[in-house]
Formats: structure tokens, C-alpha cells, sequence
């Protein structure tokens, strides 16, 4: 439940910001770049998890902004909170059902520059068969050459998402008052995108 958007909308979005500057096709570097969430346990504390396999790419014009395209693909499998019984239930049915809807992903519909190194990306998340719309706010940095030769550019972006939107709605009331899973959910995505002509190198 707290992975599901986290995963798929974090990715996408945070390359939305860094594309804008540079412009051309860029690509995610997985070995450099998370997706994660979390969610309230038990009304007390936070519990993290992220989506380990992600594939995201970004199209872009260096001269504007707004003509930006994004698109990302988290796979619901790879759900990792540290805990494997949590891990296989959280694929099961009652939340991601995994067997049914092995994607989640991720499409802009909208960037708007707010500074430099800022900016709102609007863009429509799929989860369960469920689509709707998700806003991140991303911060990138100027695109830089790594020691390899590529063209690099990093990006970070955050949001929150309901779970029960996109009907993962499995929960528990507490004796005491309260729900075992909380509604909310907290996306956290850093990633660092290559330029596509580099990286093909």
C-alpha cells in the first residue's frame, strides 16, 4: 500500500525537471536512483519500502520547459520493506495484487517550471487498473559529465498519494482506536537520468 504510488510516481517525475534544461531523450540509471514511500504503522510510527525495478525515460526541449514528456514503469514485485512476510502480503490481493497487476506506472500531463532548479509535474498514476492524477514537486540539478563521459542530470521529487483511491484499501481498526495502515502515502524518489546518445555508447 505505501509503495504503490511512491514507486511508480516518484520515478517518472523526478527526471521531468532535469529533461526540461537539457532537452533530447534521457533514460534512468537504476543503480543510481530509488522509489520510496511510506506509511503510518499503527498510528505510531513510519514504515519504508521502495520498488527496486524501475524503468523511466524522459523527452524534453531545452526550450521549453512545458513540452517535457515523461513516462515510468515500477514493477509491483519487487516491493522491498525489510520484511519478508510483509513483502509477499503487500503483493498479494489484499494490496497490490501483484499476480493481476504486475505494473504500475507513471505519464506526464503537464510540467511547470517554477525556478531554475524547480519544478510541478502533473502526471496520471496507474495502480491496480486504477488511474488518477498525481502532482510532484521536483528539484533537479544542471546536467554534468560523470567521469565516464555521459551526460547526467539528478532530480528529486516528493508527493503523497491516498492508497485507497486506487483501491488498496486493506486494513485493521486498533483496539485503542486507530487503523493498523494509514491512508496516506508519502513518495520519496531520487533519480539520476542519462542521456540517451551517452549511454549508448
Amino acid at each position: 500500500m505505501k509503495k504503490n504510488l511512491l514507486s511508480v510516481a516518484l520515478a517518472a517525475v523526478l527526471g521531468v525537471a532535469s529533461f526540461s534544461a537539457l532537452g533530447e531523450t534521457w533514460t534512468v540509471d537504476p543503480a543510481h536512483s530509488s522509489v520510496g514511500f511510506s506509511v503510518r504503522h499503527m498510528m505510531i510510527s513510519n514504515v519504508k519500502g521502495a520498488f527496486d525495478k524501475l524503468t523511466a525515460s524522459v523527452d524534453g526541449s531545452p526550450a521549453d520547459p512545458s513540452t517535457a514528456k515523461i513516462s515510468a514503469t515500477i514493477e509491483i514485485a519487487s516491493v522491498d520493506t525489510r520484511d519478508a512476510k510483509r513483502d509477499e502480503h503487500l503483493r498479494s490481493a489484499d494490496f497490490f495484487d501483484a499476480a493481476k497487476y504486475p505494473q504500475m506506472t507513471f505519464t506526464s500531463t503537464k510540467v511547470e517550471k517554477v525556478s531554475a532548479t524547480t519544478a510541478k509535474v502533473t502526471g496520471d498514476l496507474t495502480l491496480r487498473g486504477v488511474t488518477k492524477p498525481v502532482v510532484l514537486d521536483v528539484e533537479y540539478t544542471q546536467p554534468v559529465k560523470n567521469p565516464w563521459g555521459m551526460t547526467v542530470v539528478g532530480a528529486s521529487a516528493t508527493g503523497k498519494i491516498n492508497r485507497k483511491d486506487f483501491g488498496v484499501s486493506w486494513s485493521n481498526n486498533l483496539d485503542g482506536g486507530g487503523v493498523v495502515v494509514g491512508d496516506e502515502v508519502k513518495i520519496q524518489l531520487d533519480l539520476e537520468f542519462v542521456k540517451k546518445d551517452a549511454a549508448a555508447k
